[in-house]
């Protein structure tokens, strides 16, 4: 924990870590979830996880969703988030219980709605996703875990069935002491808008879809 002068020449303590400050209910049409609501004192950040029914502690059905305005609100057919976070909350209603922690911040693997944006405009005229960050000077992917980890663990849970196709995400977990009993695959059909942005998060990020081998007719 750091430290801070008051007002007063006193030294005020600063918090750190992730802080639970609110639970509410939130109906949804996927089903009733409790939204617990977090401070992310380190970076500023306003967290949130979805939570339904009795979780319990171990292996408890668990999606990590990277922040993404223009999959989630707007539908883009460039990225599957939106259909992905869909699923998630189907799969955690349908089981009964788990959670949705849905990471803000983490636009565009870290990089922000701005950047994003240019990194698309790179990827129309070419690039690939992971080109076009290089081309900006950004980070391929700058996500970190560590408030998810914190948020599951104030949560009670230590271990998770993860629901992702991203190897870095189970890494990262086990990295900051939550244990990942099975990982959970996620595969959305793709479109021929987003084909080319799949294959290179296969090819390039390591992610596990097999099920693009089923269009490989799609240049």
């Amino acid at each position: 924990m750091t430290e801070k002068v008051g007002v007063l020449g006193k030294k005020a303590p600063q918090r750190t870590g992730v802080e639970r400050v609110v639970n509410a209910p939130l109906p949804t049409v996927y089903g009733k979830f409790q939204a617990v609501g977090y401070l992310d004192h380190d970076r500023g950040d306003e967290q949130v996880a979805l939570v339904y029914g009795d979780i319990g502690t171990d292996d408890v059905l668990v999606r990590l969703h990277s922040e993404c305005l223009t999959g989630d609100a707007f539908g883009s057919q460039h990225c599957e988030c939106g259909d992905q976070l869909a699923s998630a909350l189907r799969a955690v209603a349908a089981e009964g219980a788990g959670v949705v922690v849905y990471l803000r911040g983490h636009e565009g693997r870290g990089i922000g709605l701005l950047a994003k944006l240019r990194a698309m405009a790179l990827q129309a005229e070419g690039l690939d996703t992971v080109e076009a960050n290089l081309a900006l000077g950004l980070p391929v992917d700058a996500r970190d875990y560590g408030v998810a980890a914190g948020m599951l663990q104030d949560l009670g849970v230590r271990s998770v069935r993860l629901m992702s196709n991203n190897p870095r995400k189970r890494e990262a977990l086990v990295r900051h002491g939550i244990q990942v009993a099975e990982q959970v695959p996620l595969l959305i059909p793709p479109c021929e808008n987003n084909i080319t942005y799949l294959r290179t998060k296969r090819e390039r990020l390591d992610h596990h879809l097999p099920h693009l081998d089923a269009v490989a007719h799609w240049s």
